[in-house]
């Protein structure tokens, strides 16, 4: 069911999966014509080599952005909530990962949250014994960030209200961690976030995901998401850390030196090094707080 003014609007970001897009697209359909809800399918095609277009043109109910060149899966994200035209956004991956059958339960848990995020009960992606430990390392640490515990922090599998998503834009990555971002985004902006179970299936076709780039991307957006709204969860640890380290060899070298009381440089450095972290850290946090009073 397509119409001009749609309710619901299907993003599904494709690169080179030609072998996939057809079955996923044939379950969103499935999965939608049931509902009493006006939908349209978003393919945001990231610069395909194969035939993901073509095959993608061969559906009346499917609306096709191309890139000229592959920009990253979060830049097709983007692309995708800019040009969708339903209030609700759905996205869900074009590699047959995730089950199109739990939309209608995401979109029903979305009337009274503003973000419903489908959390993997397992994971089943390339490399996954390299995966699953640093995708939990990560999740911990984004969870410790925000204060909030995250089930799953990257699902390719979610439903958002699309005017909340776009003042977010600027911040997005166009990478893999687009997911990340804009969960953690989304709860240190004091939204409601959730979370159903969902099952995870083998992906069809080759993965794009670098295990060691993509990592890396991942921790780097944990900490610079965090920085946009609560720099005090970095800055204030560290600044501790450093601080009672000083103390510690205040103390280590007044017993070293005795009543000379000598205190070696170095000390002092590391002392004035945790006040100064301290005082960067209030300014940044100064700075996020000044800046949400403007909005």
């Amino acid at each position: 069911m397509t119409t001009d003014s749609v309710a619901v609007s299907v993003v599904i970001p494709a690169y080179n999966e030609e072998e996939a897009i057809l079955p996923v697209l044939t379950d969103v359909s499935a999965a939608l014509e049931p509902l009493d809800r006006t939908y349209e399918i978003v393919v945001v095609d990231d610069g395909s080599t194969d035939r993901t277009v073509e095959l993608c043109n061969t559906r009346e109910n499917v609306r096709t952005f191309s890139h000229g060149r592959n920009r990253g899966t979060g830049a097709a994200r983007t692309t995708g909530v800019r040009e969708a035209r339903g209030e609700m956004v759905v996205m869900i991956d074009a590699d047959g990962t995730y089950p199109a059958d739990a939309i209608p339960e995401l979109l029903e848990e979305l009337a009274t949250a503003d973000m419903v995020i489908g959390a993997r009960t397992r994971e089943a992606g390339t490399v996954a014994w390299l995966r699953r430990p640093a995708k939990d390392f990560i999740r911990r640490l984004a969870s410790y960030m925000v204060e909030y515990d995250i089930p799953d922090l990257n699902s390719g599998l979610r439903a958002m209200k699309r005017e909340q998503i776009l003042r977010f834009i600027p911040i997005l990555p166009n990478s893999h961690s687009w997911v990340s971002t804009i969960t953690m985004a989304m709860i240190s902006s004091g939204h409601r976030v959730t979370w159903i179970p969902i099952s995870y299936h083998q992906r069809i076709g080759r993965s794009t995901f670098h295990p060691i780039r993509d990592t890396y991307n991942y921790l780097t957006l944990v900490v610079r998401t965090i920085m946009y709204f609560n720099p005090l969860r970095i800055f204030l640890p560290l600044t501790i850390v450093l601080f009672l380290i000083g103390i510690l060899k205040f103390f280590t070298d007044f017993f070293r030196f005795g009543l000379t009381f000598y205190v070696p440089a170095s000390t002092v450095i590391i002392i004035l090094a945790s006040i100064q972290l301290g005082a960067i850290g209030l300014l940044a946090d100064l700075i996020v707080k000044a800046g949400r009073l403007r909005e």
